[in-house]
């Protein structure tokens, strides 16, 4: 599921384009006749990797959008699809529902505290900008502030990559560095909470919670700082008011959702009025992740192939690329070689070699 919907947010950010002429229209078929159109050469490494891990094969590149021009997957299926299988644990939605909406914040902070809150301001996706340069940025879920000036972050996590323990003493800390003006003394800070809600037992011992708080090693008293971070067990099914929250999150269905308030408000993203909002953020979300995830693979790919091999695969990349548009006859064998600089029998040969014949006649 997430390699199927890593492809689909690259496609959307125009990456590349899944094209399913002929053949297949499932997650579960969707298999060795799709083609990948990849918009530029650089992509063609990632794509290749992914690709190996869902066992595809044909790999196109660069110049397919100008011969193929529409034939591509709408991205309004894949987006709609996305959005569809979405449940509260993805970001995208999570942060419109609660982002946006005081009131099923105040719901789910009752439920993780346990106690009542009253927030004042609450917004989904704010981003924290680093002010050293080159220093990185974060981008909060969901950024709450209550009627006390506590700053709350409330994150989701599906997988297990983002969840390094650090990461919550840095959101933390980017939190407090705004939190006093100019001027404030440092008593005045107010109280910051990084909640972390996954969907997984981060420690393994079966809680609905995990608060961690600073001490005074000697004595075991609390620090006493000011500084809070709450993990959320996402697992966790008791018949209590956070297994019951966390069987919601599960839920991809607005029905299926116990809570009415949580309930109204993913139907309004999924269903109604908001699932224009809904599309755009998941259109935004797939720009970001391409760019990240380009970043990142090139580093893993750049480390255990070297630049060489990289280069090189990308250069098959392009050259079945042209094989597949000759035999296809999207494009005519002296034009595909006059690209290689090759002659036609040398791409006859590099053809047959490859799998791929030149059309009779052509």
């Amino acid at each position: 599921m997430e390699i199927f919907n890593a492809l689909s947010y690259l496609s959307i950010a125009g990456k590349i384009d899944m094209s399913v002429e002929k053949r297949y229209v499932n997650e579960a078929d969707w298999g060795c006749g799709c083609f990948i159109l990849t918009r530029d050469f650089v992509s063609c490494d990632i794509i290749f990797s992914l690709l190996t891990q869902l066992n595809r094969r044909r790999i196109m590149s660069g110049e397919t959008k100008e011969v193929l021009g529409s034939n591509y997957v709408q991205n309004d299926v894949i987006i709609n699809r996305l959005i569809d299988k979405m449940t509260l644990f993805d970001d995208n939605l999570m942060s419109l529902v609660f982002g946006q909406n005081i009131e099923t914040t105040e719901l789910l902070l009752r439920v993780i505290m346990e106690r009542d809150i009253k927030v004042i301001d609450v917004r989904g996706q704010d981003e924290l900008k680093n002010p050293v340069i080159g220093g990185r940025c974060i981008t909060l879920d969901v950024h709450a502030i209550d009627v006390d000036g506590r700053h709350i972050d409330i994150e989701v996590q599906i997988n297990a990559e983002g969840s390094h323990v650090r990461r919550a003493r840095y959101h933390s800390s980017m939190m407090d560095a705004r939190m006093l003006k100019e001027g404030q003394e440092f008593k005045e800070i107010k109280d910051s909470y990084v909640i972390f809600i996954y969907d997984h037992d981060k420690f393994r011992k079966g809680l609905p919670f995990y608060h961690i708080q600073r001490r005074v090693d000697e004595t075991g008293e609390a620090f006493g700082d000011g500084s809070h971070i709450i993990y959320v067990n996402g697992r966790y099914e008791g018949n209590d008011d956070i297994g019951r929250m966390m069987r919601d999150f599960h839920q991809c269905r607005p029905e299926q959702i116990k809570s009415e308030a949580l309930s109204k408000a993913v139907a309004y993203y999924k269903e109604k009025e908001g699932r224009g909002a809904m599309s755009e953020a998941v259109r935004q979300y797939a720009m970001e992740y391409a760019k990240e995830y380009a970043k990142e693979y090139a580093k893993e790919y750049a480390k255990e192939y070297g630049e060489e091999q990289k280069q090189a695969g990308i250069k098959q990349g392009e050259n079945y690329m042209l094989y597949s548009l000759v035999q296809d006859g999207d494009i005519n064998p002296e034009k595909a070689a006059g690209r290689l600089e090759i002659t036609v029998d040398e791409l006859r040969h590099q053809m047959n070699e490859a799998g791929y014949q030149i059309p009779t006649g052509a």
